[in-house]
């Protein structure tokens, strides 16, 4: 399946490692790892496994370049 969804990769001082979450799956929907990318190869693997469990699918969130934020 050709799906868009997000995968947020942010270093975590209190775990000492990478967290990898799945925001339109929910704040639960978390995996980590000891390397960027294997944090990376975590999220991707549970992203499988919660589209081939979710029903219905959640939508994906999308970038939109004119209502961007930082900080």
């Amino acid at each position: 399946m050709n799906a868009h969804y997000s995968i947020l990769i942010q270093w975590s001082e209190e775990d000492q490692a990478y967290i990898a979450s799945l925001p339109e799956f929910g704040p639960y929907a978390l995996t980590h790892g000891a390397t960027y990318e294997e944090a990376l190869k975590n999220g991707q693997e549970a992203l499988d496994l919660l589209m081939d469990e979710t029903l219905p699918l959640p939508h994906p969130q999308t970038f939109d370049v004119n209502h961007r934020k930082v900080g």
